[in-house]
């Protein structure tokens, strides 16, 4: 077969001439770099060729080999669609006009022929099998999402629980700058900052109740079942946090551990996270002593730290919060320095306080991820947490590790989702590659540039802390490059000590042809086994196949995100996927012009008909 004679020329290659761009990587993450000076050099003696430049992004014979001529056709016609700005501007207006005007039925059958065609799978897990089968005979597996949505001003306006937000100018009076980063805020004042602005490539779940969560759940552990049974064991399913509980938990719950950051420095004078602090329990004591602050309370926090011989991993103890049932407000708690007496880190409704009702949500809403877990775990199917706003982010980061330390014990299930546009990515990846590493689970992550970068900016100029994006694209990338090199060099160092390599995996979910390719040459200089199964790609269905596809079929691990629904409920998604084309005119060229190349190709050499049929077998596929 093609795919496994060219993987055969892949395996073990180094590159001799590899190159980043950009400004210079943190001295830990060069001197790590440098360290490949040798193979490439070992590599260069022996001739072999560069893995990256043995894969074309712009052969469209290549790119387009798994679609009908009917189906290149149709994607020539709906990236031509998204090229025109009025279309693309009113899509969502446009498409209700034609329900109204066709009726569902034939308006449905319009869209099967044109953009739901193109971009989604089917109508449900059945009828989407016949297009992940033919993915798969071309070397691509599938990350499925079911795509219903309902219509974001609709959802918003049934909205609960956003009484207790504060206005604009009391999240500004915030003591500390920073902390208002992390604080609710009534978005009906500012649109800029509304959750749904300007969102075209992230779906938006808003909390209308805990009945709707557990909807949501379900919907969720369908989806799984779907997993399993199409994909032949190599599947991923995708969750949001926020479909799942009452997002303000969220915040108050990032604030928290922003305060706890900040409480230990007040505490040791060190800055930066607990678990690279190399602090144990007894600088604590000492302090404590030296206050005179020593009460049967003051012990017990002491006691429920967690550490190793390395020093305090967290201040607290997360597993009696996540297994345990612990509530939130027992368990955040901490001494204050002047009294001695235990004074809570984290908020709530009750004039500063958690309501009951507030620690039941928190409560539902960490049952809800053990059942998707446990059923994903059972059915031997990856899920990934996808990432969302940052100041939801330190709280799902902490939920995501914690439960890849319940359920990463033999193989990584729980992927976490990190956005490289943000300046702190490669920081927070390292902390979690640390407590993987030292609480001995299993790691996953999806690397993503990120899709909220305009609310971003505009949140933090308006509330007044610090923009938490990277200036601009390029810095993006070159952090994108950071994060991904810091994974597969540990990933390697696994490898050389004789550890199972598997125990980091990583997703590149990116359109960008140059960090796929750098995430390529990496892998070769590192030599890493693309069946190893350590780091795989993945694109949306509808789009870049001149991406996917030559992957899969030189041999590495590749998926395409597959979306799914009855075509007169994904709508919303449909005017996502049109509204993120039309923002993205140059990529949208490049794959218009493969298009007509290719299409152009199959007329002259009377192609007209083509059926695609597949050989190859995707990496890890039984």
């Amino acid at each position: 077969m093609r795919g496994k004679g060219r993987l055969k020329q892949l395996v073990g290659s180094r590159s001799s001439d590899w190159l980043i761009s950009g400004r210079t990587a943190l001295a830990t993450t060069q001197a790590r770099i440098n360290t490949s000076a040798q193979d490439k050099a070992a590599s260069a003696s022996v001739g072999v060729e560069d893995a990256a430049d043995k894969i074309s992004f712009n052969d469209p014979k290549e790119a387009y080999i798994s679609k009908k001529t009917s189906e290149i056709f149709r994607a020539y016609f709906v990236l031509t669609l998204c090229g025109i700005r009025p279309l693309v501007e009113n899509n969502d207006k446009l498409m209700k006009l034609g329900q109204k005007i066709l009726g569902k039925a034939l308006f449905g059958q319009l869209m099967k022929q044109t953009f739901y065609g193109h971009f989604v799978a089917g109508e449900d897990k059945e009828k989407i099998k016949p297009i992940i089968s033919r993915m798969q005979s071309f070397g691509v597996k599938s990350i499925l999402d079911y795509s219903v949505e309902e219509d974001m001003a609709d959802t918003k306006e049934k909205e609960k629980g956003v009484e207790a937000r504060k206005t604009v100018p009391e999240a500004q009076s915030t003591a500390h700058k920073q902390l208002a980063q992390y604080t609710a805020i009534d978005e009906s004042e500012h649109k800029e900052v509304d959750r749904k602005h300007k969102l075209n490539s992230a779906r938006v779940y808003f909390y209308q109740g805990e009945a709707n969560c557990d909807r949501n759940m379900q919907t969720f552990l369908d989806c799984i079942d779907a997993v399993k049974g199409s994909t032949g064991g190599t599947g991923f399913s995708a969750i949001k946090l926020t479909a799942l509980g009452r997002p303000e938990i969220l915040i108050r719950l990032s604030d928290c551990i922003e305060k706890t950051r900040r409480y230990y420095t007040q505490v040791t004078g060190k800055k930066g996270m607990v678990i690279k602090g190399n602090v144990n329990r007894d600088s604590f004591q000492d302090i404590f002593k030296e206050k005179k602050i020593q009460t049967a309370d003051v012990d017990k926090f002491l006691e429920n730290m967690v550490g190793d011989k390395e020093g305090i991993i967290h201040l607290f103890d997360w597993s009696s919060l996540i297994d345990h049932g612990k509530q939130l407000g027992d368990v955040f708690q901490v001494p204050n320095l002047e009294t001695g007496k235990m004074e809570p880190l984290i908020t709530g409704d009750d004039n500063g306080a958690l309501t009951k009702d507030e620690e039941i949500q928190f409560r539902n809403m960490v049952n809800r991820l053990h059942k998707i877990f446990t059923y994903a775990r059972e059915q031997n199917v990856r899920v990934m947490i996808d990432a969302e706003q940052s100041y939801f982010q330190p709280a799902i980061h902490r939920l995501a590790i914690e439960m890849m330390r319940s359920y990463n014990t033999d193989r990584a299930i729980v992927f976490n989702t990190y956005q490289c546009y943000l300046k702190k990515a490669h920081k927070t990846i390292v902390l979690d590659l640390e407590q993987a590493k030292r609480q001995n689970f299993y790691f996953g992550a999806k690397l993503v540039r990120g899709a909220y970068m305009e609310q971003e900016r505009a949140r933090a100029a308006l509330l007044g802390y610090k923009d938490p994006i990277n200036p601009n694209y390029e810095a993006t990338s070159e952090m994108y490059h950071k994060v991904l090199d810091e994974c597969l060099t540990r990933i390697h160092e696994l490898k050389t000590s004789g550890a199972d390599p598997q125990r980091v995996g990583i997703m590149v979910a990116s359109h960008n042809a140059d960090t796929v390719k750098f995430g390529v040459r990496r892998m070769a200089e590192l030599g890493l086994d693309p069946q190893e199964r350590v780091l795989c790609f993945a694109q949306l269905l509808g789009m870049c196949d001149q991406i996917t596809f030559p992957l899969g079929q030189a041999g590495y691990s590749v998926y395409k995100y597959v979306p799914y629904g009855p075509v007169n409920e994904v709508l919303p998604y449909l005017s996502r996927r049109a509204n993120e084309n039309g923002s993205m005119l140059a990529k949208v060229a490049v794959e218009k012009n493969l298009l007509g190349k290719e299409l152009l190709r199959r007329i002259l050499t009377l192609q007209w008909f083509y059926k695609p049929k597949g050989s190859f077998v995707p990496v890890g596929f039984k």
